[in-house]
């Protein structure tokens, strides 16, 4: 039994900071629970740097009085956003609601600078309600750059964080884009040995089950076939490396990769092999090339009946058209038997039609999500509340209704704990 099992999670606030000094403080190991996966989380770090590195280890963690500060403004952002029931507040057991869809015209705005509310609830009849820490919420996290920091540690206040709601029966989804076997140690070492999980960026949904043959059972997967894609990407930048991800099988690379961008099993095969099959996904890597003329590249390729993103380094991820850790939240809400909570803001309206997500059925399960990449915008804006990491670029923070601090802060951490502490009251009663 440690500080971050569940039953020793601590229950009278945010814990704070460990007694060593500095943010290696903050991880738990003193060394990288799983490497960092470079551009897998796409627009989670840019091109890997000694001098980056370096200055990221001079950033100390929070003190307790500031991250204190922190949970208190992400417990005002929820409260503006998901207002706590008054028989809630007032001590009282609230019963499972369903309350109507948002209107078509539910829109906000708002600030999108970090520590404030990206977007508000406003001509709703129907506000989301409570986001209560039981089991009717889902929170689907991001990991690079999220609950990870750039060196691939997480720190005591996240596994704290993540251990309260694990006690309280909050249902805690993984939504990355890493492949299974990259993304297992990080669910593993935050205590995620059962549950759910979305991996390649949706296209993969896997259900952890500790007695199964390898610790988990594939639930879902999306698969396409890569040719044509393969032979525009390699037209387009035929330096570049290409890689194929084979459903627990890692990856048939062009060439290897460069050392640590690759955490699953790579084998060198043609690109002519690469194409025999269907995949989960293509990526295209481009060590050293500029992420504008990248950019450029890519978009005068001609990809079509895809869905692709590009992140601050020279990497592409290609998945098979209408798959995003969105698509892959909503069947798995629906397998679920809920649906999801939407706080009404711009762009809300036009993605429930897109989806067809327009009502609402069964048990109510509220949703949060936070991630800091261009592969999270399509999760923020499904989820009830969508959180930016401070380090987001600016599109993924428009696209959020809250934008909280970055890694090295613990701004994931502060809004979990918010949640959390709101309703401390209601606890006591």
């Amino acid at each position: 039994m440690n500080d971050h099992d569940a039953d020793s999670a601590p229950e009278n606030g945010p814990p704070a900071p460990g007694s060593a000094a500095g943010p290696r403080a903050v991880a738990s190991t003193g060394r990288p629970l799983a490497e960092p996966a470079a551009g897998r989380e796409t627009g989670a770090r840019s091109e890997p740097s000694s001098d980056r590195t370096r200055a990221h280890r001079t950033i100390r963690p929070l003190s307790h009085d500031d991250y204190q500060r922190v949970v208190r403004a992400r417990m005002a952002d929820l409260d503006r956003l998901a207002p706590i029931p008054a028989e809630v507040r007032d001590g009282k057991p609230l019963g499972i609601v369903s309350p109507d869809p948002l209107p078509g015209g539910a829109a906000g705005s708002g600030s999108t600078s970090a520590g404030t509310v990206a977007g508000s609830v406003t001509g709703s009849s129907a506000p989301a309600v409570g986001l209560l820490p039981d089991e009717r919420l889902l929170v689907a996290l991001d990991v690079d750059g999220t609950i990870l920091d750039i060196e691939g540690r997480i720190s005591e206040r996240m596994m704290a964080s993540l251990a309260r709601l694990r006690a309280r029966g909050v249902r805690l989804v993984i939504s990355t884009g890493r492949g299974i076997q990259a993304a297992l140690p990080v669910a593993h070492r935050v205590g995620l040995t059962d549950g759910w999980m979305i991996c390649a960026n949706g296209a993969i949904t896997l259900r952890m089950d500790p007695t199964a043959p390898r610790g988990y059972e594939v639930i879902d997967s999306v698969t396409f076939d890569p040719a044509d894609a393969i032979a525009a990407l390699s037209r387009a930048v035929p330096d570049g490396i290409v890689a194929v991800e084979v459903l627990g099988g890692g990856f048939k690379v062009s060439r290897p990769f460069p050392d640590g961008e690759l955490i699953e099993a790579q084998r060198v095969v043609s690109l002519e092999e690469m194409a025999s099959q269907p995949v989960t996904r293509v990526v295209l890597r481009a060590p050293g090339m500029d992420v504008e003329e990248f950019s450029e590249l890519v978009a005068g390729c001609g990809l079509h009946s895809v869905e692709y993103a590009i992140g601050w380094t020279a990497w592409l991820d290609v998945a098979p058209a209408g798959v995003t850790k969105a698509s892959a939240l909503q069947a798995l809400a629906a397998r679920l038997g809920a649906d999801a909570e939407r706080a009404g803001h711009a762009g809300r309206a036009e993605h429930a039609e897109q989806t067809g997500h327009t009502g609402h059925t069964g048990q109510k399960m509220h949703t949060i999500a936070v991630g800091d990449g261009a592969n999270d915008i399509e999760m923020l804006r499904w989820a009830g509340i969508g959180a930016a990491m401070g380090s987001a670029p600016q599109s993924v923070k428009d696209s959020s209704d809250i934008v909280t601090e970055p890694v090295w802060h613990d701004g994931c951490a502060a809004l979990l704990d918010a949640v959390v502490e709101r309703t401390r009251k209601r606890d006591r009663s």
